[in-house]
């Protein structure tokens, strides 16, 4: 089983909580992604959850939540693979609306597409959709960690942009330690190093929005 569809399984059964009350685990898949207008359970997060999927198998990723988004991410492929994603219309071809998910495999009559996807009954679950919704099946490639990343980090915080950070600090040649993920005292100590090379920014580890114009400005000599 490829990095996508682990990432995938693991999140099995996460699902929306009936209500006013939202799971923080699926705002999360938005906020990770920088994907804008999902802030509850409640606003379909098919796209969502694909998205982040990818970002956290380091793959490429639309950042937009709607499904036909896909369309122009990775590669159309004829003869998909577990894991290549599947887009599907919804009303009819020509509309606006669609799903998305990871394709599995096909129903031994070939007339339906397994997928894992989220949002399918209100949950990530493996369903089945008719093969004749299949507007493409899309081949991610790997995508490099590089550049600076967008959200504020600090000393605690873990994920891919904590590597992409400890990964852009190396570029310019301050010792970030270990690209783990984890943002410890060694990254704490970098950021630090970091803002000493502006005067007048506060010199306090956190990898903040005047912290990030520096670095990338730096990234850019």
């Amino acid at each position: 089983m490829n990095d996508i569809l682990k990432v995938a399984f693991g999140q099995l059964g996460v699902e929306e909580i009936p209500g006013q009350a939202n799971n923080p685990q699926i705002v999360r898949y938005a906020e990770e992604t920088n994907v804008n207008g999902i802030t509850d359970d409640e606003v379909p997060w098919c796209s969502t959850f694909v998205n982040w999927c990818a970002k956290q198998a380091g793959l490429q990723y639309s950042g937009k939540p709607n499904a036909r988004s896909w369309l122009n991410v990775g590669t159309k492929v004829s003869v998909p693979e577990p894991g290549d994603v599947v887009v599907f219309w919804r009303g009819n071809p020509q509309s606006w609306e669609g799903h998305v998910a990871l394709f599995l495999g096909f129903s031994e009559d070939l007339t339906r597409v397994f997928v894992i996807g989220g949002n399918q009954g209100n949950r990530v679950s493996v369903s089945a959709y008719r093969k004749d919704t299949v507007l493409s099946f899309q081949r991610l490639t790997e995508k490099k960690q590089s550049g600076a990343p967008a959200p504020v980090l600090k000393r605690g915080d873990k994920g891919p942009a904590v590597v992409q950070l400890q990964n852009a600090l190396k570029s310019i040649h301050i010792e970030a330690g270990l690209s783990d993920g984890a943002f410890g005292p060694t990254t704490e100590k970098a950021v630090k190093e970091l803002q000493t090379r502006q005067q007048g920014l506060a010199i306090d580890g956190v990898y903040n929005a005047k912290t990030r114009d520096l670095l990338e400005s730096l990234l850019q000599q």
